[in-house]
């Protein structure tokens, strides 16, 4: 790898299934990695005590384990993950889920756009491999149609879709953005697409597989589903001089 790279694995009550996920990480990719980097958010489980046998019984001096004391949020743990990354000079970061529903089987495949420097953001998309194929279920399959055909039209962008976890940064390009004024909840990663469009950064998507498995569901479906929607829909509001949003107005300031 040309560029310093670090693998961030968010994680919450995930002791069953994190040494499985990095497990599937390639021995290659484990080894030159800059940091291996799993943030417990205030587990209520032994996650935290899972990473660090992990890290023992594979030698893995670069698997760095912080556990919150509190639960921060899922972009709460982002936005401490990013700015780990950025402060250590470490050139591209990728998320992975610790719940296993994303592969860590293509992590190298999906850093290529960045190697290459093609990408700011590489974005794994469900809907553009065959989710339902995967066991995607049918209620969320169709809203996340509905969602990311509703946020296409009020963005003037053309994904296919905003809700999926595997992501994967340039620093540089997170340092020149305001990350860490964004969301603590669940959508902290559609307004982070936002600010990557009003940024003119480069978005590249790649199919990704689906898998749903017996992994407890953390996200109630609706109220994400609603703030979703509102953050888009403000946001436009906002930039058109329709309806001034203090949120945005925060976020946008200089």
């Amino acid at each position: 790898m040309s560029k310093a790279f670090a693998i961030y694995l968010p994680a919450y009550n995930a002791a069953l299934t994190l040494p499985s996920v990095l497990d599937r990480i390639s021995a290659e990719l484990k080894r030159d990695a800059a940091k291996i980097l799993v943030i417990d958010n205030c587990s209520k489980d032994d996650t935290q005590a899972v990473a660090q046998r992990y890290k023992a019984e594979n030698g893995l001096s670069n698997l760095e384990v912080i556990r919150n004391s509190e639960n921060l949020g899922y972009g709460g743990s982002q936005k401490l993950a990013y700015r780990f990354c950025i402060d250590r000079k470490i050139e591209i970061v990728a998320m992975m889920h610790a719940d296993g529903q994303y592969a860590p089987e293509i992590l190298s495949e999906m850093m290529v756009p960045l190697l290459e420097d093609k990408a700011d953001m590489v974005f794994g998309s469900r809907i553009a491999g065959n989710p339902l194929k995967g066991g995607m279920p049918l209620h969320r399959y169709l809203g996340n149609r509905v969602l990311t055909t509703i946020q296409n039209l009020v963005l003037n962008s053309r994904f296919t879709e905003f809700h999926s976890g595997y992501r994967l940064f340039l620093t540089k390009s997170l340092a020149g953005l305001n990350f860490e004024k964004l969301s603590d909840d669940y959508h902290f990663d559609t307004e982070m697409i936002i600010l990557h469009l009003r940024a003119g950064r480069r978005i590249v998507e790649r199919p990704i597989p689906t898998h749903y498995g017996d992994e407890k569901n953390y996200v109630n479906i609706w109220a994400y589903a609603a703030h979703v929607l509102v953050t888009t829909i403000t946001y436009f509001l906002h930039c058109k001089g329709i309806r001034h949003s203090k949120n945005w107005h925060r976020i946008l300031e200089a």
